[in-house]
Formats: structure tokens, C-alpha cells, sequence
């Protein structure tokens, strides 16, 4: 394959390990260094294979959308086949549409506003267990609150429910196995950790299958447990299992990033800060109808994402071949869009790398600069399928929190980031919250 792709640029290559301790150490530095001096199409050898990387908003158009049919979500994602089988993002064409239209269901309209009226109390409550006017890891507080409200609301668990805890805890391993060195299971290595904890995650879905199918609930999780296919099926425990387990983790891992990377923003843009707090007080209730009028919050969100992407890289694989500006790619080879390139390309984004959520704004729309310009929730037919509850999430977690408190970063922000597989702040985000 290598020869194969010899006629696309690459960057210089460790002997034993390619480019892979680079995108380990940060994912980020490595893309921009290729995409600044190798231009928008290059290769990168990466856990011992080349994979053809496109950082444009065009290619990212092309390949999301993918009219033609060209690539394989399932071949892409080859790091999650082990830890998320059968996963919504892990199918391909016709099986994803199918499985897509069931699930689809847990995102309409009545089924938000049910998230929403459970969500906004539940999230106030946990919310003020946080500490007060003493530092503390605010993504670690918020990914266990991400998880008790994806757990409440898509699986009827209580807030407090114990369990929680431990899927937390298992998400964490299955999570970090996806990106790791070493791929094989040896004892004591991420990746074994990973898959032990598919095994706990997998047995405790079974058991709550087992406790909720024919019982009538109103849960997704039990409205999962009795829903059939076009052709009358009922879905398998396996099938089940396997869509829980990517569920529950794309749900409130991807949102818990989200999060913390507008907290770190607001913290060190307190005049956002503080606008963002006067919305949220002047709205009363958080309702459907309100939601809609937390436009600044809107904004606030998009910059978050746009700076910050949860998902940097978006990978597929060429199920045949094509080319892209006279570049020729052959069937066989994992190709990725850079997310996190397009997001700060000077292309589309005044100052890129500042903060600035007014750049949303109708009069500027900078967005609107090419369709693929802001793609945190991807494209075509595997967009995120949460992108609307995320949103909702952010806004009610304003809208519970800024009226009361401040939030201040006595580190001065999180020192690194570590990108890879979802981001999150290496050592932790300290902040401290003081009443207003």
C-alpha cells in the first residue's frame, strides 16, 4: 500500500513507529505541521498503516457526504470494533439507515422536551454539590454529571443511582483503550482494561434488559427493550447492548468535553461570562419555548465546539478508488477529515484561535463561509444523532449555573490539552466557583 500512495506527501517517519507517538503526544501540533507544509492532502503512518488525511472543508463536504457511496464508517472506525461493535457509528448505507430510524426516536420533538423538564432540575440539584470558593476538577465533576443525566434521561436510572459510578468508571477504560500503543490485550495494558470493562458494561445492560423488556416503561432504554425493525424484529440483547454501549458514551463523554472547554472560555473571557449569566437570569423557567432565546449561550456553544471539536478527527475508509483535485486514492485505504484543521482555518474564521462567539452572529456568519466550515457533529448521513441534546445540555447547564455563581481558573486554564480520541484537559480543569 505504501507504494501505492508513494505519489502523496508525508512527514518524517519514526522506523519503528511511524507517526504515532506524535499524534499520541498531540494530535493537534501533528496535522497542522503536515497540513502547513505538505498542503490539504498528505499521508501519516499511524498504528503501522498509512491513512491519507484531507484538511479542507471541501474534502470534508465530499467525503461526509459522501454521494457516491466511497466510504465505510465501520472499516474507518477500526479502533472501536472492539470496544463499541455494533455501535450506531460503526454501521454502514442500508443497516445504518434502519438502525438510525429506531434510535432516531429517543431525539424527537416530545422526547426532548421530556429530557428537558427531567434534565434542568436534576442538573440544579447535582450542580449544588459542587464545591464553593475552593478550587476543584471541574471535568471531572461535569463528566459524572453528563453521565447521571444521560443515564436518568435515556435509561430511567436515578440521579444518584450507585451504578453510575462504576459505568463511569468503565466508560473511562473502554474510552482511553481506543487510542493506545499497544493494541494487543496484554495484561496490565490499556487496551486489556478496555475490553474488561466492555464485559462489565455488557453484563449490567444485559441484567437491565432483562429487568425492564415487557414491562412497559417509558424510558428509551425500555422502549429499546420492545422495539422491532421494517420487518417486524425485535432487536437481540446483543443488539441492545451494543447501541447502549456506544450510546452512553458518545451521550455524555463528547457533551462532558464540550463542557469544560466552554467553562475554560468563560472563565477567561469573564465578560462572556457575565452576559451569558445575564440571558440566563432574565429568562425565568427553562422551558422548550426559552431555549430558543438563549442565543448569546448559542453562541457561546458553537465557539466551544468550534475551538475544541470532541471528535478532532473523522475517519473513513475507501471502499474503492477515487480522487480528490487530482490526487488518486486507491480501495483499501483509511482516509480521515481534519475537523480541528477546518475549524481554525483564516479561510473562514477571523482569528482563529481567539475565543469570539459573535462570530456567529447574523451580521458576520462566519460559519456560513462554506457548509462544512463548522462541522463538529460531522455530516451527511452519520451526523450526530445528539447534536440537538448536546446543545440542549449546554444550555440548561447556563442556565442552572451562571445566574449563581462565577466561575474563575485560579491555574489560568487548563496547560494542555490532550486531544486524542476526546478531548479533554490532561491533569484535569481546576476552577473555582463564588457566589455572585
Amino acid at each position: 500500500m505504501s507504494s501505492a500512495l508513494a505519489h502523496i506527501p508525508a512527514p518524517k517517519t519514526h522506523p519503528l513507529f511511524g507517526n504515532t507517538l506524535d499524534l499520541l503526544r498531540d494530535s493537534y501540533a501533528l496535522h497542522r505541521h503536515c497540513s502547513d507544509t505538505l498542503g490539504e492532502v498528505y499521508r501519516v503512518h499511524v498504528m503501522g498503516r498509512w491513512r491519507v488525511a484531507f484538511a479542507s472543508a471541501d474534502a470534508m463536504e465530499f467525503i461526509l457526504t459522501d454521494p457516491e457511496r466511497l466510504f465505510s464508517n465501520q472499516k474507518g472506525w477500526e479502533s472501536l470494533q472492539a470496544l463499541f461493535p455494533g455501535g450506531l457509528m460503526l454501521r454502514d448505507f442500508d443497516d445504518h439507515r434502519a438502525h438510525r430510524r429506531i434510535m432516531q426516536a429517543a431525539f424527537k420533538k416530545p422526547a426532548m422536551d421530556n429530557y428537558l423538564a427531567m434534565m434542568a432540575p436534576a442538573m440544579a440539584r447535582i450542580m449544588a454539590d459542587w464545591p464553593r470558593g475552593k478550587p476543584f476538577d471541574f471535568y471531572a465533576a461535569v463528566k459524572v454529571l453528563t453521565l447521571r443525566l444521560g443515564a436518568n434521561v435515556f435509561m430511567g436510572l436515578a440521579t444518584d443511582n450507585m451504578a453510575t459510578g462504576r459505568m463511569n468508571e468503565a466508560f473511562m477504560d473502554e474510552v482511553a483503550a481506543t487510542v493506545t500503543l499497544i493494541q494487543k490485550p496484554l495484561p496490565f495494558t490499556r487496551r486489556r482494561r478496555g475490553l474488561d470493562a466492555r464485559i462489565t458494561l455488557t453484563d449490567y445492560f444485559r441484567q437491565l434488559i432483562a429487568q425492564r423488556r415487557g414491562k412497559g416503561g417509558t424510558d428509551f432504554f425500555s422502549q429499546m427493550c420492545e422495539a422491532t425493525d421494517d420487518e417486524g424484529r425485535h432487536w437481540t440483547d446483543q443488539e441492545i447492548v451494543d447501541h447502549f454501549n456506544f450510546l452512553m458514551m458518545a451521550a455524555h463523554d463528547t457533551t462532558a468535553s464540550a463542557l469544560t472547554t466552554l467553562a475554560e472560555a468563560l472563565a477567561l473571557n469573564p465578560d462572556w461570562q457575565d452576559r451569558l449569566a445575564r440571558e440566563a437570569q432574565a429568562l425565568g423557567p427553562l422551558t422548550p419555548d426559552t431555549l430558543g432565546q438563549m442565543t448569546a449561550t448559542d453562541r457561546a456553544f458553537r465557539e466551544a465546539l468550534r475551538l475544541m471539536p470532541p471528535v478532532q478527527i473523522i475517519p473513513r475508509y475507501a471502499l474503492r478508488d477515487f480522487e480528490w483535485q487530482g490526487v488518486r486514492v486507491p480501495a483499501g485505504t483509511p482516509v480521515s477529515v481534519q475537523t480541528a484543521l477546518v475549524h481554525r482555518n483564516p479561510d473562514y474564521w477571523t482569528n482563529p484561535d481567539v475565543f469570539d462567539p459573535d462570530r456567529f452572529s447574523e451580521n458576520r456568519a462566519e460559519d456560513r463561509a462554506h457548509r462544512y466550515a463548522w462541522a463538529p457533529f460531522g455530516g451527511g448521513a452519520h451526523k450526530c444523532i445528539g447534536m440537538h441534546f448536546s446543545t440542549m445540555q449546554a444550555k440548561a447547564f447556563v442556565h442552572a449555573l451562571l445566574p449563581h455563581v462565577r466561575i474563575t481558573a485560579p491555574k489560568g486554564g487548563a496547560k494542555r490539552w490532550k486531544r486524542m480520541p476526546i478531548p479533554q484537559p490532561k491533569g484535569g480543569l481546576t476552577v473555582q466557583l463564588t457566589a455572585r
